[in-house]
C-alpha cells in the first residue's frame, strides 16, 4: 500500500494515513488524560458516623457496605448507589453518605465508599 494515499475525512481534510494515525492518538490522549483527572480522591469535610439500624439489630445483622458517591463540584452528594452488602445495612449506609460533604472542587466525581457496620454492643 502506498503511504502516501490521501484519505477524505468527514469535515473536508485531506490527510494521510500517517497524519490520521497521528490526529487519532492525539484524542486518544486526551481522552485517557480527562479520564486521569476524575480518579482524584477528594478530601471529606464531614462525614457524620452511620447509624445501625433497629431492623438489623433485630436481625443481628452485620457487614461491610460499598457505595458509589456521585460528588458534585460545591462537594454535596448528588447521588448514592449501593454496590454492594446487605440491603437493609445499606439503605443506612446510603443515607448516611448522603449528609458527607466533600472539598469543592471544579468537576464531579465519584467515590467509593465502604462502611462497615456491626451491632453496638
Amino acid at each position: 500500500m502506498n503511504p502516501r494515499v490521501r484519505f477524505q475525512s468527514l469535515v473536508g481534510f485531506r490527510l494521510t494515513f500517517r497524519e490520521g494515525l497521528l490526529v487519532a492518538l492525539g484524542f486518544l490522549t486526551v481522552i485517557a488524560g480527562a479520564q486521569q483527572d476524575l480518579s482524584i480522591k477528594r478530601k471529606l469535610v464531614s462525614h457524620p458516623a452511620a447509624q445501625y439500624p433497629g431492623l438489623a439489630r433485630s436481625m443481628a445483622l452485620s457487614g461491610l457496605v460499598k457505595v458509589d458517591a456521585l460528588v458534585a463540584p460545591d462537594g454535596t452528594v448528588k447521588a448514592v448507589t449501593i454496590k454492594g452488602g446487605h440491603p437493609v445495612l445499606g439503605q443506612a449506609a446510603a443515607n448516611t453518605v448522603r449528609q458527607w460533604k466533600w472539598e469543592a472542587a471544579s468537576h464531579e466525581s465519584h467515590e467509593q465508599i465502604e462502611i462497615r457496620f456491626s451491632p453496638p454492643e
